[in-house]
């Protein structure tokens, strides 16, 4: 930050488990606020000038009013199974005529879609779905949940047999990983703007890097809190999640907002992929 900025540079991130190993320790960080939001709310936030770089659900890019761009610095993502982005149903998913759908993303409304329509032929109704607080009963049929909430409070097998893990289901569908959300700032920043994003960029990727040898250490210190099993939350943090964006990340996102421009509304906007020029995820 520059000796003429006044105010810190605001980082945007969401508060479950697995966003920990891209931030752990920032809280500490001098010059930094942290501010805290659900993952749809994110993209708006930085839009307005509430935030520097935030942790945007990646379809969020296209769905800005104000062009965003991507920051290559760590990102939110898996290869295979990701346990965290699920859907749930009484029926056998082939007969999934309504989809009750977390609020808190965006992105995995999009690719639960996408895979639904190329794997079951299906354009099931979408509808918005409240699905925090405390534990509860009164499920839809079919619900995809997002988070903590699905090992916390998602609906058992006893009434929901029928799951899909969409991180598992998008691996088979293409090859490719999934990226669900990635470190974004405005495309149009300059001045002051643009120095607090640079900086919050060098501040993320060193905290991406030293916290993955610190995995077992931020599972055992945090994991309790969100509703986790320590074991699990090590073998969730260390294994099933991706946080280095790679190439491979690139081409799974490019490929993942060509497949939802293929099922979304013919009238949404499309913006290309803008990926910041002037930093790079030190390795």
């Amino acid at each position: 930050m520059t000796a003429s900025s006044s105010i810190d540079a605001r980082l945007g991130v969401v508060s479950y488990l697995n966003t920990l190993p891209l931030i752990d320790g920032l809280d500490r960080a001098r010059g930094v606020e942290i501010v805290a939001a659900v993952p749809s709310s994110l993209a708006g936030l930085l839009a307005a000038g509430a935030t520097d770089l935030s942790l945007c659900s990646v379809i969020d890019q296209q769905r800005s009013e104000v062009p965003l761009e991507l920051v290559p610095v760590g990102q939110i993502g898996c290869d295979g199974p990701t346990w965290t982005v699920r859907l749930f149903s009484n029926r056998p998913l082939s007969e999934i005529e309504t989809v009750g759908c977390d609020v808190d993303s965006h992105t995995s409304i999009a690719l639960l879609r996408i895979l639904l329509q190329e794997q079951y032929g299906l354009k099931p109704r979408f509808e918005p779905f409240d699905a925090s607080g405390p534990v509860r009963e009164d499920w839809p049929d079919a619900v995809l949940l997002i988070g903590d909430k699905v090992v916390r409070s998602g609906p058992g097998t006893d009434t929901h047999p029928h799951q899909l893990d969409l991180g598992e289901a998008w691996r088979e569908l293409t090859g490719l990983p999934f990226v669900f959300a990635s470190w974004f700032r405005r495309a149009d920043a300059a001045g002051e703007e643009l120095e607090r994003a640079r900086r919050l960029a060098v501040l993320v990727d060193h905290a991406r890097r030293r916290n993955r040898h610190r995995i077992a250490t931020i599972a055992k210190r945090h994991a309790p809190s969100h509703g986790w099993e320590i074991g699990q939350a090590i073998e969730y943090l260390g294994t099933r999640l991706c946080y280095e964006c790679t190439p491979r990340s690139i081409e799974a996102i490019r490929t993942f907002l060509e497949a939802a421009s293929k099922v979304s509304d013919p009238g949404e906007r499309r913006p290309p992929l803008r990926i910041a020029a002037d930093v790079m995820a030190s390795a």
